[in-house]
């Protein structure tokens, strides 16, 4: 049985006993990626460099993915764009920063996933919107406004265009 490693696992192991300023930068492709039980990730790439620094290793990222949402206007379920770009300092266990929850684990390893969760998660807008001039729904039927126009819409047009020429 063949077991599914974290993509977002990184053996980072070989720079600790680096010279300050060695780095290394990966890059990341997936198609789905499900982070923590709520974020569910498609068309996810990033870019990471890991810098050797005096108290760990410097860890800065961009990353670019799609959440399914759905529409705050009209309910439609919708591809949200995501971005995030993070800069963090792993330290060495006997070097711990005080302003840092960060540490470098003692096997070598560094799990961005819970970082990219949170940097993501705060991307993802509080009332989602397919497109800006998205029309909603119909207050009255329902009906989807981006799709067709409704009778409510038109007798309500109809009824405001006299008045604005009532105006002139």
């Amino acid at each position: 049985m063949t077991r599914v490693q974290n993509p977002l696992r990184i053996n980072v192991g070989f720079l600790v006993n680096q010279p300050i300023g060695t780095n290394r930068e990966f890059q990341l492709d997936l198609p789905d990626l499900q982070l923590e039980h709520d974020l569910n990730l498609k068309n996810f790439k990033g870019k990471v460099c890991i810098d050797r620094a005096t108290q760990g290793l410097f860890v800065q990222g961009q990353f670019d993915a799609t959440k399914e949402e759905q529409c705050g206007r009209c309910l439609d379920d919708f591809g949200q764009p995501l971005h995030a770009e993070l800069s963090e300092l792993y330290s060495f266990r006997n070097q711990i920063a005080i302003d840092t929850e960060l540490a470098l684990s003692e096997d070598g390893n560094i799990d961005l996933a819970p970082l990219v969760w949170e940097y993501l998660t705060l991307d993802i807008p509080m009332k989602p919107l397919c497109r800006q001039d998205c029309k909603g729904l119909c207050p009255v039927c329902g009906t989807n406004l981006n799709d067709t126009t409704c009778e409510h819409q038109a007798n309500l047009e109809n009824q405001t265009t006299p008045a604005a020429n009532d105006d002139q």
